[in-house]
């Protein structure tokens, strides 16, 4: 006759055992769609800045900003965010984040001015600035140490499908936009480009509400009740994703690594935290954070589709690069998720920035056999200048060589039927540059130069672009071409082959530092500094990656993409020298377990 109780209690525990997986599985996903949210902040701009930059009369400095303002709202927002993580708890921030993130997409798509647009983007990057430090901790400190890296790298998976279906959003309008071009004129063209950038960014909302609803029926994270002294919520959130003794396992030594950490701090907290267990993990972690970004892989995800143009490809070859891009990063980075808990964190670091380094020294040598040839014509630009100080140049083939002609350019490495017109011009002591626009694109706008547009706005903006600048009289000052570099189109064989080697770019960040990067800066912070620390160390990476977002298309426009790449890989090869010689293993450890390897100094 069969145990009816021992079958009662076998069924009890397998329905349990199904309810904790379900449970796990919905965590991931909610964390996920954090991911997901902070891919689209990242890869959204790149399917919509071509028609925004079509559409929106704004200079090349306006839109480096407008995409560099996602990363200075992340600057903002992540310096709060640790300390809003332990005021309001790890799931109040996320909801706050999201609903964030909500609120600035009809802020962006409605906008008809710099002035909207760049607070939107402001709001949508401080979303994703909560978003890079809260998830990754909730995550750490929910998840057990055998799943920890792949739970993280569910973060940065759907990061990646964000930025897919950003891009395949992009490829979408451009498509539509083929169709439109062959049958109307140039006024329905503009318009379609000018909603096209809209419903780009529309098509970004449900996630984010989706994102919302489900951070509500998460349990908050157990060591942060912990150290609040509540130990039965504590145990109570543990048990929604881990068996009773597991629970009863991690409560306990929780609790005893706050009781060695409170024994050992005693009064003076201001020796403690320059002990080597919090010093040494947090410069570790600074250093990773800064030269992670400072790879280009922002301004690179960004600004894709306009190098691909430059590169040699057409709009719409151009859009589909950039989809296999996205995809190449999403594909690896599920490489990067298996491989991460098997080899270790320290193994792909060193790959992939190995990798890294090599692409963008390719891609640099590429861009820089073509620009060697550019032809600078600013006295035939100057000449073209009206007396109100403004320009308009129509760069067609027949503008392009004549220019060329009257600049004395003998040579055949400049097809006028397939060059670049880029100006670089100053109002008195403010040098700013137009965009980039191609003779063979029948749809482009004028190159246009307007005093309005390329000053600045208030004493406060042209402050920061030049604190030794004299505003009034630069006002006044007359329109100076500083430059004017009329360059060659490279094949589409040549755009492929630059699209190849940032692919293998794409490749190795994906599969090393893409999934490693976020358990690094969660993993390392001991937990007494983890959620400050993390909000520290990340608002250096924003600030790197601000940086060089804003400065990509005016630098690029006065240096060529070559300096940029060149200037990416110097970064990545000190990245590649602190993960290598300074970053320990940290794979199969509990978090207690590594804050003790760094208080020992022992290896790991």
């Amino acid at each position: 006759m069969p145990d009816i109780y021992s079958s009662s209690a076998s069924s009890s525990s397998a329905s349990a055992s199904e309810t904790k997986r379900g449970y796990n599985q919905f965590l991931l996903l909610v964390a996920g769609l954090g991911g997901l949210l902070y891919g689209v902040d990242v890869g959204i701009i790149g399917g919509a800045l071509p028609y925004l930059q079509a559409t929106s009369n704004l200079t090349a400095g306006q839109l480096s900003i407008i995409v560099a303002a996602v990363l200075l709202g992340s600057v903002i927002s992540t310096l709060f965010a640790g300390l809003l993580a332990d005021l309001m708890g790890r799931k109040p921030l996320m909801i706050l984040s999201g609903l964030v993130f909500v609120i600035s997409i009809p802020m962006i798509a409605l906008s008809h001015g710099y002035g909207a647009l760049f607070l939107g983007r402001l709001l949508q990057g401080m979303s994703g600035g909560f978003i890079g430090v809260v998830v990754p901790l909730y995550l750490a400190e929910c998840l057990t140490a055998s799943n920890r890296g792949k739970g993280t790298g569910v973060f940065q998976w759907l990061l990646t499908f964000g930025i897919v279906a950003a891009a395949f959003i992009g490829i979408y309008y451009s498509y539509r936009l083929e169709d439109v071009s062959r049958v109307a004129d140039a006024a329905t063209i503009f318009h379609f480009k000018d909603q096209a950038w809209r419903h780009i960014f529309w098509v970004s909302l449900p996630p984010g509400i989706l994102f919302v609803l489900g951070s509500f029926f998460v349990a908050e994270s157990p060591r942060w009740l912990q150290r609040r002294g509540n130990r039965q919520k504590a145990l109570a959130s543990l048990l929604r994703s881990r068996t009773p003794e597991r629970a009863a396992i991690e409560l306990e030594e929780m609790e005893q690594a706050a009781a060695s950490e409170t024994a050992s701090v005693g009064t003076k907290v201001k020796e403690s935290l320059l002990r080597r267990k919090y010093v040494i993990p947090f410069l570790l972690a600074c250093v990773i954070l800064a030269c992670n970004t400072a790879t280009g892989i922002n301004s690179i995800i960004g600004y894709n589709t306009s190098i691909l143009l430059q590169s040699g490809l057409s709009d719409l070859q151009s859009h589909w690069g950039y989809v296999i891009f996205t995809c190449v990063n999403f594909l690896m980075t599920i490489g990067g998720m298996s491989l991460v808990d098997r080899v270790g964190r320290k193994f792909l670091f060193v790959m992939g920035t190995s990798g890294i380094m090599a692409s963008l020294i390719i891609v640099g040598l590429l861009f820089l056999g073509t620009e060697k040839h550019n032809v600078d014509c600013r006295a035939a630009i100057q000449s073209m200048t009206n007396p109100d100080g403004t320009l308009s140049v129509n760069f067609t083939p027949a503008e392009a060589k004549s220019l060329l002609a009257s600049s004395g350019y003998q040579g055949t490495d400049i097809d006028p039927n397939r060059a670049s017109l880029v100006v670089i011009y100053s109002y008195g002591d403010f040098t700013n540059a137009t965009n980039l626009v191609r003779s063979d694109d029948r749809n482009a706008a004028p190159v246009q130069v307007k005093r309005d547009s390329a000053m600045p706005k208030s004493k406060f903006e042209a402050a920061v672009n030049n604190p030794f600048a004299d505003l009034d009289k630069s006002r006044e000052a007359p329109l100076k071409i500083e430059r004017a570099y009329i360059g060659a189109v490279p094949d589409m064989h040549h755009g492929w082959t630059v699209a190849f080697f940032l692919y293998t770019f794409m490749a190795s960040y994906a599969l090393g530092p893409g999934v490693c990067v976020w358990l690094a800066l969660s993993e390392l912070m001991p937990t007494r500094i983890r959620s400050n620390g993390m909000s520290i160390a990340l608002v250096l990476n924003q600030l790197v990656s601000t940086t060089l977002a804003a400065v990509f298309l005016p630098v690029v426009s006065k240096f060529g993409y070559s300096f940029m790449f060149f200037l990416f890989a110097g970064f990545t090869v000190i990245y590649l020298v602190t993960t290598a010689f300074f970053l320990p293993e940290t794979k199969g450890k509990t978090l207690e377990q590594i804050e003790e390897y760094f208080e020992r100094g022992a290896t790991a």
